[in-house]
Parts: C-alpha cells; structure tokens; sequence
C-alpha cells in the first residue's frame, strides 16, 4: 500500500508541474482559446479516459482471465495432483501473508498466471503443459513466482502505471493537435480538420511509446517475482532449474491482456515490447543472489 500511495504522489506531482509549465509557456491559454477547455480540464478529462480503462480492466481480470483461457477452478481436489497443487498455493500464500488465491488449471502448453483486483483474492493457474514438463519442485517455483506477483500488488501498480501513460498520451496528444491546428493549418477558432487528424496520429505514435514504458515496467516486476519465489522456498535453485526447463520448451500462449501475467513470453526483434526479459537474465540475477 505505501508503494502505490507514493506511486501516485509521485504522479499528482509531476501533473501539477506540467500544468504549471504548460501556463508559463502559455499553452494553456491557447488550448482554451482553441477548445474551450482548460488545460486542467483537459488533464482531468484525460485522466478519467486513461484510468477507467485500465481499472475497469483490472477489476474484470479474474472472470476475464478464466473465461480466455478456459481455466477450471479447483474447488474440490479430483485426485492427488490437484490436491499437491492447492496445499502448495496454500502453504506459499500463507508464507507471502496473502490470503488463500483461486487455484485453476487451464489446458495448454507450459504457462501460469496469477491476476486479480486485490491481493487477498486473487487467481493463481497453471497449464497442463506446465504441470506436465516439470517436477515438483519446479512447479512450486514457480507457483511461488506467480505468488510473489500477488504479494507485490504487482497487478495493481501495472494498473497505475497504464492509466497514467494513458492519461498523458491522451492529455498530449490534444495538445499536440491544438499546437498544430494554429501553427500549420492556422484556425483560428475551434478545432479544424487538422486538429482531429494530428490528435489520431499522435495517439497512435504516443500509445507506441506508451507501451514500450508499460513494458519496461513489467519485464522489471519479472525479477522481483523471481526473488520471491526464491525467498519463499528457502533457495533460487528451483527457480532456476523451472526456467531452465521453460527455456527448452515452446512458451504456452496466452491472450493479449494476460501475456504479462505469465511466467515467460516470447521475445525476439519485439523486445521493447516483450512483457518478460530473456530467461538467460533472469537465471544469471538469480543466480547473483547466491553469489
């Protein structure tokens, strides 16, 4: 909680620092000139198109999650296995001080995800694949992986960091249009043609960047997870060894709004965009906290 507090400070004062610069410059002046809007109006419109989004998002996650990937909730142990899986999650979860997630199995190649609006109530599945191609050992890496997501409220702070790149590609991409609507198609009042064709362009060029941001963020949070695993079995070893194993396997697919959640994803030429770093990174971090 206190991270995301400041998180938030943090925000609101780089916000009230762009409007104070935007007034110096007199850009407010010619935003409301050209649309009638203020620029902290402007900013609080941006604000709820940035966020609402990305909490509606958030809040949706879990049904959002087990509906995509078809996942069954294990409410009731069938056998042995599904039994091992629950005891394990309750005894990592206990451990990270969360309360007891959803355990879901879901069919597919070697993948799991946690998600979920609120640390106490969150999700935790794992795919065939996974269970399959691994020991149990390895499994419980990274089923302590996908709890030391939970336990950092990682769903939530990538929540805030997406409604915040949202709300600026909004806030400047209108500023954007109204800047080159005077200066190059010279209207003078309201908004002309100019304005709703640059403000489209500099949102498709602004949300590129945007994701790129999101992304960083989320590749970062992989290494956090990664240590927590390690912190809650007592050694990085197994973490180590599961993703040494993930390394000779094809990466199970996970939809689009999920992709982050997973314990590895694909990268190549799209690097700047992949949601998780090379396993090659992940295995020599961990293996600098034996050092």
């Amino acid at each position: 909680m206190k991270r995301v507090v400041l998180f938030i400070a943090t925000n609101l004062a780089v916000v009230l620092v762009l409007s104070v610069v935007l007034r110096l410059l007199g850009l407010d002046r010619a935003m409301y000139s050209q649309t009638g809007m203020s620029t902290e109006g402007l900013l609080v419109f941006s604000a709820v198109v940035g966020f609402t989004g990305a909490i509606i998002s958030l809040l949706m996650s879990k049904q959002m999650a087990k509906w995509s990937t078809g996942a069954h909730v294990v409410e009731q142990p069938a056998n042995d296995a599904e039994t091992w899986l629950v005891e394990t999650v309750r005894k990592l979860s206990t451990k990270a001080g969360i309360g007891m997630p959803e355990v879901a199995i879901y069919e597919g190649e070697a993948n799991a995800f946690a998600t979920g609006a609120f640390r106490n109530s969150a999700l935790v599945a794992v795919s065939t694949g996974l269970l399959q191609s691994m020991n149990k050992e390895e499994v419980e890496a990274v089923l302590g992986h996908e709890i030391g997501h939970v336990a950092n409220g990682d769903m939530v702070t990538l929540t805030l960091i997406q409604g915040v790149v949202n709300t600026f590609v909004v806030f400047f991409a209108r500023i954007i249009g109204s800047i080159v609507d005077r200066t190059v198609f010279r209207s003078e009042r309201g908004n002309g043609p100019g304005y709703f064709i640059t403000v489209i362009v500099a949102q498709i060029v602004l949300g590129i960047l945007a994701s790129m941001i999101v992304a960083w963020f989320s590749r970062h949070r992989e290494f956090r997870a990664d240590r927590a695993s390690a912190q809650l079995l007592g050694t990085p070893s197994p973490m180590v060894n599961a993703l040494r194993r993930l390394a000779g396997l094809e990466p199970g697919v996970l939809p689009q709004s999920m992709s982050g959640f997973g314990i590895t994803d694909k990268g190549g030429i799209m690097s700047l965009f992949a949601t998780h770093p090379p396993l090659e990174e992940r295995i020599a971090a961990l293996q600098r906290t034996t050092a």
